[in-house]
């Protein structure tokens, strides 16, 4: 832990997402010389930069020194940073070492970790395996993309306490830099996103694939049956290989059987609780609850507990959160839908005629699925907003050809008019659900921002 002390590490990529904050404090805690480089400005960082108040950190921002780069003995990478950044490719050729906090944390944590990525669900998933474990040893801890820095409290973890992380494919895809996969792995479903990073699909499935790639053959692999990218992952698999399914029993995994939860391990047969009985709703929900208990069978498990955390786990903020009920007409908060698939997920979720807010920072992504969600999911009206409104309005117009029929469309040139035209187009008995179906940035700093100024501009006219 002394290693560090008096080298000079460059943190490349502050952020606003906590990506650095966690990294910079290690750093500081074992008397490295921190410097930290952001291409924002401070004034767009002021959130991070007073969270490190007090620690000793030198700072380069709105702009990146190539020296910085060059001249150190350590590059930390956000996981916002392109691959194919010109500084990190300088870093290299001086022969300055790249690290990531993710690989940092897994090569020091002496704790057993389970890990879960994917293009959706994987917040849900893992904090409900967070929360069964946590029934069984409260010691468990969440962190990774969900939000939470592991970092600052490695030194105070025991080896023997269950770690849950959720994990991006930016994050995936500098793992192989370390070689080491989690030992459970879990992983929700694959579908098109990022594009705009990873530039194919082929790529951005190779990212999500790094958290088998280093699994050896006590290590376990959690994938989903029902989808064919999922499955076919199980070809690549190291470890002990189980599936879940919502369509069939699996021969060795979690599915449903006479409207129960069922797990098949070579532990044996268990039937862990009625779907009715699920706090969250629909059929994703079940998809994540099955994955949920699977993965947790594996660490610390009880199936009396595991029941207990299923029935009370109400969900996430931004994820189809309901925001309140004003004239007659329901507000559903789901900001963390950032792909069109999410979309679809989301309609579908939802019964009864629909007003949807959708649009944001354009990932390259086709819209094709969301829209045929949007003609079959009882959408009456659609608020457009953000750079992607045009690109999706046009698919959505090519789809009205095809059915002979349109639904209507509200173009919004900001946030606060996407809002009132949904209020204007809701009618009673309607639900209004904000699902982007796009990122966030250029209008807000991450998809937390975006849903809780949604949320503060519905409960504003409540008053």
């Amino acid at each position: 832990m002394e290693t560090y002390r008096g080298k000079k590490v460059t943190v490349m990529g502050l952020g606003l997402f906590g990506g650095g904050l966690g990294v910079t404090r290690f750093f500081c805690e074992r008397g490295a010389d921190v410097l930290v480089t952001d291409l924002s400005p401070p004034a767009k960082l002021a959130p991070s930069l007073k969270a490190l108040e007090g620690y000793n950190v030198r700072y380069k921002l709105g702009f990146h020194d190539m020296a910085d780069f060059t001249e150190t003995d350590l590059v930390i990478v956000n996981p916002a940073v392109p691959p194919d950044s010109p500084y990190l490719e300088a870093a290299k050729r001086a022969g300055v070492p790249l690290d990531t906090e993710l690989n940092i944390f897994l090569r020091l944590c002496a704790s057993p970790v389970t890990a879960v990525t994917g293009t959706n669900g994987k917040s849900t998933t893992a904090a409900l395996i967070h929360e069964i474990i946590r029934r069984t040893d409260d010691r468990a801890l969440l962190g990774g993309n969900i939000g939470r820095s592991l970092l600052d409290v490695l030194d105070d973890t025991a080896p023997d306490v269950p770690v849950v992380l959720e994990l991006s494919s930016f994050q995936l895809e500098n793992l192989r830099w370390l070689g080491r996969s989690p030992h459970v792995a879990v992983v929700t479903n694959i579908s098109p996103n990022h594009l705009d990073r990873h530039r194919t699909m082929e790529n951005y499935i190779e990212a999500k694939r790094a958290i088998l790639d280093y699994q050896d053959e006590e290590d376990v692999a959690v994938l989903n049956a029902d989808d064919p990218v999922t499955a076919d992952m199980a070809r690549h698999a190291r470890g002990r290989v189980y599936t879940f399914s919502l369509r069939a029993e699996v021969p060795r995994g979690a599915f449903v059987r006479d409207g129960r939860i069922v797990l098949r391990t070579e532990y044996g047969e268990e039937t862990v609780l009625p779907v009715h009985s699920l706090a969250l709703k629909g059929a994703h929900n079940v998809e994540n609850a099955l994955a949920a208990v699977l993965a947790a069978r594996f660490s610390a498990w009880d199936r009396d507990a595991a029941a207990e955390a299923l029935m009370s786990f109400g969900g996430l903020e931004h994820r189809l959160e309901f925001v309140a009920e004003l004239d007659g007409v329901r507000y559903f908060n789901d900001s963390i839908a950032t792909n069109p698939r999410s979309v679809a997920v989301a309609l579908r979720a939802l019964t009864g005629p629909k007003v949807l807010i959708a649009g944001g920072y354009d990932k390259k992504l086709p819209f094709t699925e969301m829209v045929e969600a949007i003609y079959s999911g009882n959408v009456r009206h659609v608020v457009l907003v953000g750079d992607t409104k045009g690109k999706i309005k046009a698919d959505l117009d090519a789809e009205a050809l095809e059915r002979g029929r349109r639904v209507p469309v509200t173009l919004a040139e900001t946030f606060e008019e996407a809002v009132e035209a949904a209020k204007a187009a809701a009618r009673w008995g309607d639900i209004v659900l904000l699902s982007p179906g796009c990122a966030s940035y250029g209008m807000f700093a991450n998809f937390e921002e975006r849903g809780r100024r949604f949320k503060r501009l519905v409960r504003e006219r409540s008053r």
